[in-house]
Protein backbone atom coordinates (compact mmCIF):
# COMPACT_ATOMS: atom_id res chain seq x y z
CA UNK A 1 0.00 0.00 0.00
CA UNK A 2 1.45 3.42 -1.07
CA UNK A 3 2.02 5.61 2.16
CA UNK A 4 -0.16 8.59 1.23
CA UNK A 5 -3.27 6.19 1.42
CA UNK A 6 -2.50 4.56 4.79
CA UNK A 7 -3.63 7.16 7.06
CA UNK A 8 -6.55 7.29 4.41
CA UNK A 9 -7.51 3.94 4.50
CA UNK A 10 -6.65 3.60 8.77
CA UNK A 11 -9.48 6.73 8.93
CA UNK A 12 -12.08 4.47 7.08
CA UNK A 13 -11.32 1.27 9.13
CA UNK A 14 -12.07 3.27 12.52
CA UNK A 15 -15.02 4.51 10.61
CA UNK A 16 -16.30 1.76 9.27
CA UNK A 17 -15.62 0.31 12.93
CA UNK A 18 -17.85 2.88 14.45
CA UNK A 19 -20.67 1.82 11.80
CA UNK A 20 -20.54 -1.21 12.54
CA UNK A 21 -21.27 -1.09 16.22
CA UNK A 22 -24.82 0.34 15.21
CA UNK A 23 -27.62 -1.26 15.86
CA UNK A 24 -28.70 -2.50 12.59
CA UNK A 25 -30.82 -0.68 10.28
CA UNK A 26 -31.38 0.23 6.85
CA UNK A 27 -29.67 3.46 6.96
CA UNK A 28 -26.73 2.07 9.04
CA UNK A 29 -26.26 -0.77 6.08
CA UNK A 30 -26.83 1.57 3.26
CA UNK A 31 -23.71 3.65 5.03
CA UNK A 32 -21.69 0.83 5.65
CA UNK A 33 -21.64 -0.42 2.00
CA UNK A 34 -21.13 3.28 1.01
CA UNK A 35 -18.06 3.45 3.32
CA UNK A 36 -16.73 0.19 2.05
CA UNK A 37 -17.14 1.23 -1.51
CA UNK A 38 -15.17 4.19 -0.50
CA UNK A 39 -12.61 2.54 1.12
CA UNK A 40 -11.84 0.37 -2.53
CA UNK A 41 -11.78 3.35 -4.52
CA UNK A 42 -9.42 5.19 -1.89
CA UNK A 43 -7.10 1.65 -2.17
CA UNK A 44 -7.31 1.98 -6.06
CA UNK A 45 -6.44 5.69 -6.27
CA UNK A 46 -9.88 6.00 -8.35
CA UNK A 47 -10.31 9.95 -7.79
CA UNK A 48 -13.63 9.80 -9.25
CA UNK A 49 -15.21 7.50 -7.01
CA UNK A 50 -13.37 8.67 -4.33
CA UNK A 51 -15.51 12.11 -4.72
CA UNK A 52 -18.61 9.81 -5.56
CA UNK A 53 -18.80 8.14 -2.75
CA UNK A 54 -17.67 10.66 -0.20
CA UNK A 55 -20.56 12.92 -1.18
CA UNK A 56 -22.83 9.16 -0.63
CA UNK A 57 -21.40 8.63 2.83
CA UNK A 58 -22.14 11.84 3.47
CA UNK A 59 -25.39 11.74 2.35
CA UNK A 60 -26.22 8.84 4.23
CA UNK A 61 -24.76 9.97 7.14
CA UNK A 62 -27.35 12.90 6.83
CA UNK A 63 -30.33 10.10 6.82
CA UNK A 64 -28.64 8.68 10.05
CA UNK A 65 -29.74 11.85 12.02
CA UNK A 66 -26.88 13.53 14.43
CA UNK A 67 -24.30 10.90 15.72
CA UNK A 68 -21.15 13.06 16.53
CA UNK A 69 -18.66 10.92 16.68
CA UNK A 70 -19.51 8.98 13.48
CA UNK A 71 -19.25 12.42 11.74
CA UNK A 72 -16.27 13.33 13.16
CA UNK A 73 -14.51 10.37 11.99
CA UNK A 74 -15.75 11.27 8.80
CA UNK A 75 -14.08 14.74 8.54
CA UNK A 76 -11.15 13.02 9.66
CA UNK A 77 -11.32 10.97 6.63
CA UNK A 78 -11.98 13.81 4.69
CA UNK A 79 -9.06 15.49 6.23
CA UNK A 80 -6.54 12.34 5.86
CA UNK A 81 -7.80 12.23 2.23
CA UNK A 82 -7.28 15.67 1.36
CA UNK A 83 -3.93 15.58 3.16
CA UNK A 84 -3.00 12.60 0.53
CA UNK A 85 -4.03 14.94 -2.13
CA UNK A 86 -7.58 13.27 -2.78
CA UNK A 87 -9.73 15.62 -3.80
CA UNK A 88 -13.06 14.87 -1.60
CA UNK A 89 -15.21 17.29 -3.62
CA UNK A 90 -16.43 18.38 -6.92
CA UNK A 91 -15.96 22.07 -6.06
CA UNK A 92 -14.30 24.31 -3.68
CA UNK A 93 -15.35 24.35 0.12
CA UNK A 94 -17.20 27.34 1.78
Amino acid sequence: MPPRTAASLASLDELLALLNGQPARDEVSQLIAETEALRRAVAAFHMEAIRFRMYSVDRDLKALGEETAIRQQYEKVRQALEEAGFHTRSHSAP
